[in-house]
């Protein structure tokens, strides 16, 4: 018996020791993991540089400096060579210089029983560490990143901006976030009862997979540029708005893309939302004569007309519901298609476009990128309104051959212009050159695609026309450059206005390329609601095209050309006689 009973205790005895062990272990267990406290390490957001490397966007580091309100209670320092209590108050005292603050103001925010409480956001880290080496329990940092902007409201609509909590807002930091924002890692501490990290403790840590940087096409010393020239002509003329755009015309690559007005990025919370966008992306209008260059396109692609063409222009013309105008009355007057172009005669446009059926038409205009966002894929960008032929009311199906009637962004317009000058392909806009991560791979951005809307002859004929838009006679002289040869089109259309629920104002326009015998770049130069000065694209926006495509070609070395090409004839040599063979005119009038 009694070794039975030796047993029974033995067994139980062995039993207890190991449910202690177990209970002890799990109690332990649970002890750590309720010590254990994981902290967020956010991931430094990567730059958005231009072309040249010049940085358009960066994350600083920052800190943000909080405080265990229980645990700086116990602050001790020496005073009068006796180390005391010295608490919340002391260490005010010496925190507030570093600050900025006085120790009135931050001894508050230091006093109570809050484990947690931000006292200071974007502190250096040179503060920082001035700070951590005074030893002042309960002070912490964690580490923040604040986002810069060194070209301030050049770019700012185009750039974006990011707010507090690094959430992007708009543009480019919309856009290419995903390459930016990079992986947030996480720290795993162990924390006494007051909250204080326990110093030499097992710690964890995943690191953060910082972000990449974003190399764009944009040239800042030419956005620069952009950016003060169209500024002091909206200030000027006292206009609502306006942008310029600068493509490179054999890569369709975007070299400034600059809007008017502006915002302040880092003072966003005053901005108005509407600034927040990149208008010549978002902001939709008709363009007027600018656009008759399709209809023109449309015409020599189809074999309707030649720039010699006669064509019978009068005074009025009636088609559906209207009496069409030119933009001042004139007799009856004998031109050519290219005088017609040249000339910038809405009458011209419809006798010569009216030819081909509308469905012709809109092939064309949607060949030209009308009516579909770019391949860009900006934030807010806007496709525009192209009607279906087959939905055209009556005047409209004339109104759209001179520009109006529809509306399109200036990346489009633009890119019309960029379609003519690059012998008839039009190459999709491109904002990203390439991203690099950290570790140095590059990621080349995906090819711009290219489509033939015309023929290369077309577009040599359209560009010899548009060459004597800037020449003696055209209605752009002021957009002429001496030394080069400067093809473009002017654009005066009435503004749909969405406040007064109609029609308000004009949006005046040039679009251009230089030089003309080889193409390097397109300036497009558009304003809205001018109301100093006269109300004509080549009067008021011909002379910063000039001042624009001068600065593009001496920064790229783009050297001077010879002499203009041969023009055509803008007017008859003789009466033309209506319905003669080569003659267009409106044989609808004369019953």
């Amino acid at each position: 018996m009694w070794l039975l009973g030796m047993f029974v205790f033995s067994v139980f005895a062995a039993q207890l020791v190991r449910v202690q062990a177990f209970d002890a272990s799990a109690v332990q267990e649970a002890a750590l993991t309720k010590r254990l406290t994981s902290v967020a390490v956010p991931a430094l957001r990567g730059s958005i540089v231009d072309s040249k490397g010049t940085v358009l966007a960066a994350s600083i580091e920052r800190r943000t400096v909080s405080v265990n309100q229980d645990a700086v209670r116990s602050y001790t320092a020496v005073v009068d060579g006796k180390r005391v209590t010295v608490g919340a108050a002391g260490a005010a005292q010496r925190l507030a210089p570093l600050l900025g603050t006085t120790p009135e103001a931050l001894a508050p925010q230091l006093t109570g029983t809050d484990p947690y409480r931000i006292i200071a956001k974007n502190v250096s880290p040179l503060v920082w560490r001035q700070i951590a080496e005074m030893g002042i329990p309960g002070i912490h940092s964690e580490t923040t990143f604040q986002r810069e902007y060194p070209a301030g409201m050049t770019a700012a609509s185009l750039v974006g901006v990011v707010v507090d909590d690094e959430t992007p807002g708009a543009g480019i930091e919309v856009l290419a976030d995903a390459q930016l924002s990079g992986t947030p890692g996480k720290q795993i501490y162990q924390q006494a009862r007051d909250g204080e990290v326990i110093p030499w403790a097992q710690e964890d840590e995943v690191p953060a997979r910082d972000g990449s940087d974003v190399h764009l096409t944009i040239d800042a010393d030419l956005q620069w540029f952009a950016q003060n020239e169209i500024a002091n002509q909206v200030i000027k003329t006292q206009a609502q708005s306006g942008y310029i755009v600068v493509q490179e015309v054999k890569t369709g690559k975007l070299r400034a893309v600059a809007s008017y007005p502006s915002f302040d990025p880092t003072d966003v919370a005053n901005a108005r939302a509407s600034l927040l966008q990149s208008q010549p992306f978002t902001d939709v209008y008709e363009p007027g004569s600018t656009g008759k260059v399709m209809s023109y396109s449309a015409a020599l692609e189809e074999g309707v007309a030649e720039p010699t063409t006669g064509v019978i222009v009068p005074n009025r013309l009636g088609r559906s519901d209207r009496a069409f105008k030119d933009y001042a009355d004139h007799p009856t007057l004998d031109l050519t298609v290219a005088g017609a172009l040249v000339k910038s005669s809405n009458i011209g446009t419809i006798l010569v476009a009216e030819q081909m059926p509308a469905a012709t038409i809109e092939k064309y205009f949607r060949a030209f990128g009308l009516g579909e966002r770019s391949a860009i894929g900006f934030p807010g960008e806007s496709a525009g309104l192209l009607t279906p032929a087959d939905e055209l009311n009556g005047s409209q199906r004339y109104t759209m051959l001179f520009g109006q009637g529809y509306s399109l962004t200036a990346i489009q317009a633009t890119g019309v212009f960029q379609t003519i000058a690059n012998g008839g392909v039009r190459v999709s806009p491109s904002l990203i050159e390439q991203t690099v991560a950290p570790d140095g791979a590059v990621a080349p951005a995906k090819p711009a695609e290219s489509v033939r809307v015309i023929s290369e002859e077309t577009a040599t004929t359209m560009s010899r026309m548009l060459e004597q838009v800037t020449q003696p006679g055209g209605t752009a002289t002021k957009a002429a450059i001496p030394g080069y040869r400067v093809a473009g089109k002017t654009g005066t259309a009435n503004r749909f206005d969405d406040e007064v629920g109609g029609y308000h104002g004009y949006t005046v326009s040039f679009i251009g390329f230089a030089p003309a015998e080889d193409p390097r770049f397109v300036v497009s130069v558009t304003m809205h609601k001018p109301t100093v000065g006269p109300v004509s694209g080549g009067r008021l926006c011909g002379p910063v095209f000039a001042s624009v495509m001068t600065y593009a070609l001496q920064s790229y070395q783009v050297p001077p050309t010879g002499s203009a090409a041969p023009g055509f004839p803008l007017v008859s040599d003789e009466p033309l006689v209506p319905g003669a063979p080569g003659v267009i005119s409106d044989r609808r009038s004369r019953g």
